[in-house]
């Protein structure tokens, strides 16, 4: 795992369950400590970590036209494979769902990359402005509890709207955290200077597998 790369696991249940819990520190702490007998190193240990799985062992989840299918209970084990824990530190989680051919030919034209880049370029832009006192902090992932108190602070609606969900699904302090540092990073791609409700909203569903996983 190099210093500020990109860790991409495909298929992440079929790694080995002791292995996935070894990055629950570097991705808390970011950096990664080697104990030996005689002595202990510890190195800057900066990264993205990008995930692919599918939500059953067949690739395919509750459609009755597939040619294999799981049950609800090989589903659930397949995806506890992947602990509560490191979930939890993954900020975003997006369920795709598969696409029909009416939209896979489809002449209209999305957004293009040119303009995507554009936006995340300047939001990226604000961040290194937002942080350009410290030393050690270049973008909403890397703040602190003291620097999300200060830049993410909310009215009394999207308090509410977070409580809420907090409490019906059960969000540890840590998904708390990352709730808000993805808000202010959706802020920031809509050039907003204050975090509101659509916002907050947008970042819960982006904890979808808080929520027992598919299954919920």
């Amino acid at each position: 795992m190099s210093h500020n790369g990109v860790l991409f696991l495909d298929e992440l249940p079929e790694f080995k369950r002791e292995v996935l819990e070894v990055m629950r520190q570097p991705l808390e702490d970011r950096e990664v400590t080697i104990s030996r007998a005689k002595f202990t190193v510890t190195y800057p240990c900066s990264f993205m970590l990008v995930a692919s799985m599918n939500p059953s062992p067949s690739g395919y989840f509750n459609d009755p036209s597939a040619p294999v299918t799981s049950s609800p209970a090989e589903m659930q084990r397949y995806l506890s494979k992947v602990s509560g824990p490191l979930l939890d530190r993954i900020d975003i989680h997006i369920e795709v769902t598969p696409v029909p051919f009416e939209k896979l030919s489809d002449e209209r034209k999305g957004e293009s990359s040119i303009d995507i880049r554009k936006r995340v370029t300047a939001a990226r832009k604000r961040q290194t402005e937002r942080f350009s006192d410290s030393d050690s902090v270049h973008y909403n992932a890397q703040m602190n509890v003291k620097q999300i108190r200060k830049h993410c602070k909310l009215d009394d609606a999207s308090k509410e709207l977070l409580k809420t969900a907090m409490e019906r699904l059960n969000l540890s302090a840590r998904a708390y955290d990352r709730i808000l540092k993805v808000s202010r990073t959706i802020a920031d791609l809509e050039t907003s200077s204050d975090i509101n409700g659509s916002h907050i909203s947008e970042a819960i569903q982006y904890r979808s597998l808080d929520r027992e996983g598919w299954l919920g």
